[in-house]
């Protein structure tokens, strides 16, 4: 079974070199981001010892965040390897200066993991999530060093609990210990006869937490907002724009409204700015205008101005899945959200508890951004049930520091 999985990961990865070729943009920045990647992994002092640190993208990257600080400050001795899978997370963060070397993670096959252990003399190796590469795990098992999943999250439709995945169930074998989020992951590692996982919750907590003890002033943003109430609608697409924008006609005078779509591409902001009346660009932002709504067509700074909402809406629950709630969450905003929420273990359980809102169509949205609106004792409740969550959320890292053996 090895050898059909070894040779459907260089399909795999011909398959992106075929696309590349045929000018899709994210295969052509993975396969020429890999093809000169052993001269970055090239053969490191073999009397030094290194950390591996695997994430996929950005997103795991912000959960493993954590986990790097700590390792930094816990385990000097060590050097510590980042590796990605994809293209937008190492180009975004291959300047990291926590570590001591960013890099592509290799195809998995093993001659690449035998490499890649060997190259850098690793020690133990911590991977984030669920970015499961079999290879490397049977290598690393081979030769006694330690691998860490962290923060990993399990579903049950999930092809590792199918009749027919013996021989991937097997491979979860190869993990020393799994730091998992919830219950129902730990549940579902016991009914495949793993019983090496702990619950620790989710790292990326503490990244927001810190983020938000350290968060900076926006002065001209505090003063577009004025006295005002303000909402903040996070990582938009269009098909959350097409319910915040009708209700801007029920917003009324003491509420201000801040967009940050996800996507700030001329051609998007073109698309928002067309149906609004009264707004203004953050880069062109004016503070003498009384406007009621800002588009923010810049990135980076939408998880530090949270911090000014009286509640949030978090985008891209119609399309694939919602964005990054927590970074609101943080602040005790309640937060609105579209229907596609199921995959992320702090929105199932604040939708149950009442601090998250889940909306299907315009109807559902406009009484639930209304009742936030006027209704104190439900604002306040919503947001308390918000600050009491992540109160109990915060310190996964600390759990998995102390608990790891190097």
């Amino acid at each position: 079974m090895r050898l059909f999985y070894s040779l459907a990961i260089r399909c795999y990865s011909g398959a992106i070199a075929l696309a590349s070729l045929f000018g899709n943009k994210k295969a052509s920045a993975w396969w020429k981001g890999r093809k000169k990647q052993w001269d970055n992994l090239k053969y490191f002092n073999i009397n030094e010892d290194w950390l591996w640190i695997h994430v996929s993208s950005l997103g795991e990257f912000e959960q493993g965040l954590p986990l790097i600080e700590k390792l930094r400050q816990n385990f000097p001795q060590y050097k510590l390897l980042l590796t990605f899978f994809s293209p937008s997370g190492f180009e975004s963060k291959k300047n990291f200066q926590l570590v001591d070397k960013v890099a592509y993670m290799p195809s998995d096959t093993l001659v690449n993991a035998k490499k890649l252990i060997k190259n850098f003399n690793i020690k133990a190796a911590f991977f984030v999530k669920y970015d499961f590469w079999f290879n490397y795990m049977s290598v690393l098992k081979k030769n006694d060093i330690p691998l860490y999943y962290i923060s990993t999250l399990l579903r049950p439709e999930q092809y590792f609990f199918k009749p027919y995945a013996f021989w991937f169930r097997n491979q979860l074998l190869n993990v020393t210990h799994y730091f998992v989020q919830n219950e129902e992951t730990a549940e579902l590692l016991k009914s495949i006869g793993i019983n090496n996982s702990t619950i620790t919750g989710d790292t990326r907590f503490d990244r927001v937490f810190e983020i938000a003890k350290q968060s900076q002033s926006f002065p001209e943003i505090e003063k577009f907002i004025g006295g005002r109430q303000c909402i903040i609608a996070g990582s938009s697409w269009q098909s959350d724009e097409k319910l915040l924008i009708p209700f801007l006609k029920k917003l009324p005078d003491n509420y201000c409204l801040i967009i940050a779509p996800h996507d700030i591409s001329d051609s998007h902001l073109k698309q928002i700015t067309s149906q609004l009346n009264d707004y203004q660009l953050y880069t062109e932002l004016d503070t003498e205008k009384n406007n009621k709504v800002l588009v923010i067509n810049t990135i980076g700074i939408l998880k530090k101005i949270y911090k000014y909402a009286r509640f949030a809406y978090v985008g891209g629950g119609f399309m694939s899945s919602i964005h990054n709630t927590q970074e609101a969450l943080v602040f005790g905003c309640p937060v609105v959200i579209g229907p596609k929420y199921h995959k992320f273990v702090e929105a199932v359980d604040l939708v149950e508890k009442g601090g998250m809102f889940s909306v299907n169509n315009q109807k559902e949205f406009d009484e639930i951004f209304e009742e936030l609106m006027y209704d104190e004792n439900f604002y306040n409740k919503a947001s308390g049930i918000c600050q009491d969550y992540i109160q109990l959320s915060i310190g996964a890292t600390d759990k998995v520091t102390k608990a790891i053996r190097l």
